[in-house]
């Protein structure tokens, strides 16, 4: 029942997002056909092309045809490229998923870990220090440290490639060390968000009624957080972790751009700046196809964890 719920509510938020991303395709300023031609070109040329590419047709009309399309696999043809979609989006997505993975495996355990020392030394210095790390980090945008890590490592210790892409055929070894750089900022930011949430969820299972009980049986320490505190004190984290995806997928211009990624965000923001509606249009709904499934995703995790969570969904 509880899945048919999520389900019945992802398809929902789907449609919305169609709305959503078609309309406000829609009100973008400028004519497709004249962002292909240029200034230069005549306004009875831009009126054939504009023809061609459907874009005159009535808007109810282009959406139904539009979301017809999803439905057969058919995201539309690029005004740009004047070739299907599809190949560009799927690319750019695995890029993006790519460079998102790394990052989440160097700030998940590396936050949750300080977030839990942070909580087993509440009060003391090793708390004030990671809190204000994290906080401080997390209030840097992410073209200062891009850039700094970029010169640093990049143009003066020469230790890493300034570019993040490796090229066609690299090997597995060749595309890590180009992602590294960029991975960095996505760290800082997403650090001190994430250790807080598992420093507070830790905090409140130390302080829970099954784990007084835990230590009144006369458990060890290091049992008692592994077996009760760890497992519940990471429930709200997870939620945290997975609402982040969407933003490592997709909100990542600044960072693509910086070390030349042609990652999901990149994509979009070309497209914007192109009047590329179709190409527009796909590259935001993945992302919101991308989010949906990382929220259904951490729902399921949460009722496996929690089995409070599972009775009460239980006919």
């Amino acid at each position: 029942m509880f899945l048919l719920r999520r389900l019945g509510l992802m398809v929902l938020t789907l449609w919305i997002v169609t709305l959503i991303v078609f309309l406000a395709g829609q009100v973008l300023p400028g004519d497709p056909g004249r962002a292909i031609l240029g200034n230069l070109a005549s306004q009875q040329s831009v009126q054939v092309l504009d023809h061609s590419l459907g874009v005159d047709r009535p808007l109810l009309t282009r959406y139904l045809s539009w979301v017809g399309g999803l439905l057969h696999g058919n995201m539309g043809t690029s005004y740009t490229y004047r070739s299907a979609v599809e190949p560009f989006v799927r690319a750019a997505l695995i890029n993006s998923a790519k460079l998102a993975l790394l990052a989440f495996i160097i700030v998940v355990p590396l936050s949750i870990l300080g977030g839990v020392l942070a909580a087993l030394f509440n009060g003391r210095l090793l708390d004030r220090f990671i809190s204000i790390t994290g906080l401080s980090l997390a209030t840097v945008p992410e073209f200062v440290s891009g850039a700094l890590v970029l010169v640093i490592f990049g143009v003066e210790l020469k230790w890493l490639p300034v570019s993040a892409s490796a090229g066609a055929g690299a090997s597995d070894l060749s595309q890590f060390k180009h992602l590294i750089l960029p991975a960095i900022p996505l760290v800082f930011v997403l650090f001190g968000y994430i250790a807080r949430m598992a420093r507070a969820g830790t905090i409140e299972a130390l302080n829970s009624d099954y784990t007084r009980t835990a230590v009144l049986k006369g458990l060890r320490r290091s049992t008692v957080i592994r077996r009760h505190v760890l497992r519940n004190s990471l429930l709200p984290t997870i939620t945290v972790i997975a609402t982040q995806t969407g933003y490592l997928i997709g909100g990542l211009v600044v960072v693509e751009d910086l070390f030349e990624y042609q990652g999901i965000g990149s994509l979009i923001y070309k497209a914007a700046v192109g009047k590329d509606f179709p190409m527009l249009d796909a590259g935001v709904l993945i992302i919101g196809v991308v989010y949906v499934l990382a929220t259904l995703f951490a729902d399921l995790l949460l009722m496996w964890l929690n089995p409070r969570l599972r009775a009460e969904e239980a006919p």
